[in-house]
This record gives structure tokens, sequence and C-alpha cells, in this order.
């Protein structure tokens, strides 16, 4: 059977930066190294990117200036680019070749894609089910161009637990046959409702049982259910243990997200014990990429992912 790994080999050059806010000046740390390399997923720059101040084309760029050595795409904040070209899948191509270009040229990995918009891989029509397999397939083709070792997709669809573990097992199980005959993982995220009950996407995952498939553990997405059935926006009105689901997750771990919202004076997350998260994916046996996802309102962009990188740095040196 074909065996995927987690991420691709580690670099030896060491570019995880700690920023010094009075001097402004990016620093190489000198304490030994954490058990893990920082990726940034690129949800953290949404705003900046939607806003027309950040081109996505230079992500790679801008993860390289704020010390990551990997990064993660969204595949829908490139829509605009390709979509409604007079060729679509020749917009996309240029797309694709233009982001593998800077990525090289700024020395870091490619490492998976965040798949939105493609329809619901959990749904019970399964005539609509096998077009959600068939329309994802163009990004894990996109991921192997990359040299990226997974596409993360989402499960959404019925909310209904006996029926979403079976049919979600029958997307994600053809999805992950045809990404297997392109070396890619299909890794699925704790993003809502019956997602984010991590003992069921755990069922799901043994019934898969593919090496290929596997979960990008989200220190934040647990939330089960919002006001007026919203899937997006609303107030959270269940939510599934966080620590919990992050245990329940790791065996199945391709990836691993750091969310993050907010910072008290001392640096650390106001919502989520980030030790604790730290301490549960090492145990794990976790090498990989943790990526740095900033979702906060309070702080910029920039300086949320600053505070997330930096709280995830300094925290590893207690664990070392």
């Amino acid at each position: 059977m074909l065996v995927i790994g987690s991420c691709k080999n580690k670099t030896t050059e060491n570019t995880n930066t700690i920023n010094q806010k009075e001097k402004k000046v990016i620093e190489k740390p000198t304490a030994s190294q954490p058990f893990f390399e920082l990726s940034l997923a690129q949800w953290s720059l949404h705003r900046e990117i939607q806003s027309g101040k950040l081109d996505p084309i230079d992500f790679a760029q801008k993860a390289k200036e704020l010390g990551f050595t990997g990064i993660e795409y969204v595949s829908h904040l490139y829509t605009s680019l390709y979509k409604d070209a007079k060729d679509p899948k020749v917009a996309l191509q240029q797309l694709l070749e233009n982001l593998k270009s800077k990525s090289e040229e700024h020395n870091v990995q490619n490492l998976l894609i965040m798949v939105d918009g493609e329809g619901d891989l959990a749904v019970l029509d399964e005539k609509e089910r096998n077009q959600t397999v068939e329309n994802h397939k163009k990004w894990v083709d996109a991921a192997q161009f990359l040299g990226c070792h997974s596409i993360r997709v989402n499960l959404f669809g019925t909310n209904n637990p006996e029926e979403w573990v079976k049919v979600a097992t029958d997307g994600l199980t053809k999805l992950s046959e045809y990404a297997a005959t392109k070396s890619i993982n299909v890794i699925v995220e704790n993003h809502g409702y019956l997602s984010s009950d991590a003992a069921l996407l755990a069922q799901v995952m043994k019934n898969v049982n593919k090496p290929n498939c596997g979960t990008l553990p989200d220190f934040g997405n647990f939330c089960l259910e919002r006001e007026g059935g919203e899937r997006w926006g609303a107030k959270c009105v269940k939510e599934y243990p966080k620590y919990k689901g992050i245990e329940e997750m790791m065996p199945y771990a391709k990836g691993v997200s750091a969310k993050s919202y907010d910072f008290d004076a001392e640096g650390n997350e106001t919502t989520i014990d980030y030790k604790k998260m730290l301490e549960i994916v090492k145990a794990s046996g976790y090498q990989g990429y943790i990526g740095v996802e900033y979702e906060g309102e309070r702080l910029g962009e920039i300086e949320g992912i600053i505070a997330t990188r930096d709280l995830l740095i300094n925290l590893s040196k207690q664990l070392n």
C-alpha cells in the first residue's frame, strides 16, 4: 500500500524567528529548536488579501518575511484569478506556476491547500456527493504540482450523526482513492457541526482506513451548532470539548492548525491553553509542521500572526 508522510523532510536552515517590537528586527532564536516547524495558514491574511492590500500571489514572500518555513494555501482566495477566465483550466495552471515559482524564490515549503467552495462531501444525495469528489480532483492535482502533501476538505452535508458517518466515509474514500494515485493526502479539519465531533470524525477515519486519509486538528474549531443553524458567523451554542477533541484527532493527524483569537499582556492566548494543546500534540509523537492561523479582530492580522508565532516558539522551549 502507498504510505504518504505527514510533511516534507525538514530543512536544516532555521528560519523560525522572533520579532522584537522595540527594534522591529527579526532575529533567529538561540534556544533549542521546537519539536515542530512553523507554517503560515493563508487565512490569517484573508482580510489583507480581500481588501487588496496584499496580493495573494505574494503569500510566500510575506510568510518568509515573518519567519515561516512552510505555507498553507486557501483555495477560494484565488478564485477571482482563474474562475472567470476564458479558459479557467489554463488560468488555474498559470496561477499554480506563479505560486510554485514564488515559493521556490523565497525558499518556503508548500504544504497543503485548504479547499472550500467545491461542494459538500457528506451530503446524502450520492450524485451530488460524487460531483463534489470530481470537483476536488483538480485541487489534488494542484497540490501534487505545488509539492504539497495534502488537501484539506470539509465534511459538511447532513447533520444526522448516523447518516453523516456513512456518507462522509463514502465521500472521503472515493476522493482518497484518487488522491493516492497522485501521492496526496486528503485531510479533514474540525470545521464546524459534525466535523467538529472528534469522536465521530475518528470513526470515519477508522472506516476509511487509508494511509493517505487523515485529520488536520484545529485548536479552535469545535463548534457543533450555531444560532439559527448558521454555518458561520452566528454565536456558537454547542461546543465539543476542545482538548479531548485534539487528543482524539491526533492519531490521524497529518498537520496541526494553531488557531488563535486574542492575547493577554503576557502574550498568552485568552481562549485556548496553548501549553496544554502543545503537550497533547507532542505526546502523540507528532513532529510535522504546526500552522499559525490567527482569526482574531482586536489585533491586526500581522500583529496577531506574530503573537501566535512567538507564543508557539516560547512554549516550545518549556517542552523541550
